[in-house]
């Protein structure tokens, strides 16, 4: 009897060896096999955290809760009351500002706008920008309205907030854990952080980036899409979760 070709042979093996790698991938990732969930990294969590044991369905575990933001009522740039209950299943991307500073505000409010206008996309629609005034006693509703026109603020997505100082302050310290006060030995009479915070639709931070150079805002753009990816695969799985009851 005559024997293959040896080319021929060898052929036949590299084809069979990449089918077999080809079928090797698609049951490592398909989850029709469940011998994967999810390949992917979620950002961190900040602020206090607190370790507590829980019981699910019958079973205790050890589970960690994290800081969340706190509720919050101001005012916006139309005199109109705004809190939390407005920005309810929204991502956020938060900072302070006041409108006569002459230092980093103007760098940080030109890179809120450059990235409102880069992320116009229905894709981040479930992402608004909240801007807080540390000079609540000058930037009025009139005058944030008037410094948000200048900057072509969206208004459905970029939101200019005064208010209560007390309240304001509270706020950036203990909901934000930035700095946000009236000091007399800081430029222009106030002191705030030029970091940008990004907010999960939990309430919990997950990232800081220095809202004045181009190095911070394009790790928050790409930590928004990051961000956006988790919260789809977070409703997925609650929605699954549900269905197995």
């Amino acid at each position: 009897m005559l024997s293959e070709p040896a080319g021929r042979k060898k052929k036949i093996l590299i084809l069979g060896g990449i089918g077999a790698f080809v079928l090797s991938l698609f049951l490592f990732f398909s989850p029709w096999f469940g011998l994967t969930k999810h390949h992917f990294s979620y950002l961190p969590y900040f602020g206090p955290r607190e370790t507590v044991v829980v019981t699910r369905n019958g079973v205790q575990m050890v589970d960690t809760i994290y800081a969340t933001v706190p509720p919050f009522s101001f005012i916006d740039r139309y005199g109109k009351p705004f809190t939390d209950k407005h920005v309810e299943g929204k991502i956020l991307v938060v900072d302070f500002f006041f409108t006569r500073c002459t230092t980093i505000c103007p760098k940080m409010s030109v890179q809120m706008q450059q990235l409102q206008l880069k992320l116009d996309d229905a894709a981040y629609k479930d992402v608004v920008f909240l801007s807080h005034t540390v000079d609540p006693e000058f930037d009025t509703p009139e005058v944030l309205d008037t410094y948000a026109r200048k900057l072509q603020a969206d208004t459905a997505r970029w939101k200019f907030l005064t208010g209560a100082k007390a309240d304001i302050y509270l706020q950036g310290a203990e909901g934000y854990y930035l700095a946000a006060k009236e000091d007399v030995m800081a430029p222009d009479g106030f002191l705030h952080s030029e970091q940008f915070v990004l907010v999960d639709k939990d309430r919990h931070i997950r990232g800081y980036y220095d809202g004045t150079t181009m190095e911070g805002m394009n790790a928050l753009a790409a930590d928004l899409k990051m961000l956006l990816k988790e919260e789809k695969i977070k409703a997925a799985e609650k929605t699954q979760d549900l269905r197995s009851r």
